[in-house]
């Protein structure tokens, strides 16, 4: 038996457990340990740390694979379960089990009030801000959290000011009402995006692009509006939670939309953590639809477009302002800024791992175009403030 058919027999019965197939970090371990490495190897192999993969990840797999295969399972033996699961043909029968009704995640959903005004584009476009109140937070993500990244750390505690966010990613439709506005800095294109709807997200809009929005809707409505700083979008996209995903531990299609499907090629898993797999839709959804708020009354936070954020990229959070702020450098104009700045929230195209609240992508320079890529925007200071009742759904 050689490693491709034992990782073949994990997969397939994992799959039959929990819906899933093994992670990145998973099949790296089951790997380095099939070739005899040791812990501190795979880490380093694999560019994770050392405790995360030896206190964490590695257990957590054993402990999988004793579920799966119904006997004990370590790093010393599981060649041997593995080989005996091999050698007992049960391959045929592993996936007649519906990994659906194996596992399934229930969205537990309540009422909730947010407050919020309403900024007036004209020709019936609307634009809906909700007020975010004062607060703090731990930024970053933990070690021990499936999937980081070392840009997340080290955590850090950072204080919020009370300001306005705009309730879903810019609609195509709002981007076109402010496009019409006199221009600021540079030119606008009225449609740019590639998946066409009044109602979904704009994209193929560079992060230039993104603060003449801002800029034109300031001069046109004499409020001062901006792209979230890296800290406020987490902020707003935790909403009070410190798991992985505002809904929980996991996160699943049917409530964001991202790439639910495995990658076999790049050993990318459509699942996280003991969530199941989904779907791909291969586009952009209406913002909104999948009419499940975060406790901020905030749509979209996981998945469909990544969001620009104010933010120069910085490698991780040494340094970083404790005050809400934008993470800048040296030059202020934002119209001539160079280098590249922060993206959230993972997309239609990305795995569920990138979508995490504390996920963060330097991917792209301020200049790209890319048709995963919109944003949101924010206010220090609104209008007569209105409430609103709204789902709230998280995953147990």
């Amino acid at each position: 038996m050689n490693f491709e058919e034992a990782l073949e027999v994990a997969n397939e019965a994992v799959f039959v457990e929990v819906g899933r197939r093994l992670s990145k970090v998973e099949v790296a371990i089951l790997k380095g340990s099939w070739d005899n490495l040791t812990y501190e190897e795979i880490a380093s192999a694999a560019n994770y740390s050392v405790a995360y993969v030896k206190r964490h990840a590695g257990p957590e797999l054993w402990k999988l694979l004793a579920e799966a295969l119904a006997e004990k399972v370590s790093k010393n033996n599981f060649r041997f379960a593995l080989e005996r699961k091999w050698h007992r043909h049960l391959n045929s029968t592993l996936t007649t089990v519906n990994p659906k009704e194996k596992f399934k995640l229930v969205i537990n959903r309540t009422q909730k009030t947010a407050q919020y005004y309403v900024e007036d584009l004209g020709n019936e476009i609307k634009l809906n801000m909700v007020l975010i109140k004062s607060g703090s937070f731990l930024m970053g993500s933990p070690e021990d959290e499936l999937e980081r990244s070392d840009s997340e750390s080290p955590q850090h505690l950072v204080n919020i000011n009370q300001f306005c966010i705009s309730k879903y990613p810019i609609t195509q439709a709002q981007w076109k009402g402010v496009a019409a506005l006199p221009q600021v800095n540079i030119e606008l294109e009225a449609d740019p995006s590639n998946f066409k709807g009044e109602e979904r997200p704009v994209e193929q809009v560079s992060w230039y692009d993104a603060v003449e929005f801002c800029d034109r809707l300031s001069s046109h409505t004499k409020r001062q509006y901006r792209l979230p700083s890296e800290a406020e979008w987490e902020y707003v996209c935790r909403a009070g939670t410190t798991t992985p995903f505002h809904f929980g531990e996991t996160i699943t299609t049917d409530v964001a939309n991202y790439d639910g499907t495995d990658d076999e090629e790049h050993k990318w898993s459509g699942s996280y953590g003991r969530g199941p797999k989904g779907i791909y839709r291969g586009e952009t959804t209406v913002v909104g639809s999948f009419e499940v708020a975060n406790a901020f009354g905030l749509y979209d936070m996981h998945g469909n477009v990544w969001e620009w954020c104010l933010d120069d990229w910085h490698d991780n959070y040494e340094g970083a302002p404790t005050d809400g702020s934008a993470w800048v450098d040296d030059n202020n104009n934002l119209s001539q800024k160079q280098g590249r700045a922060v993206l959230r929230g993972g997309s239609w195209i990305n795995n569920p791992e990138n979508c995490r609240s504390a996920s963060r992508n330097n991917n792209n320079t301020r200049d790209n175009h890319n048709n995963n890529i919109g944003f949101r925007i924010v206010c220090a200071a609104g209008m007569s403030l209105h409430r609103e009742s709204r789902q709230v759904g998280i995953c147990p």
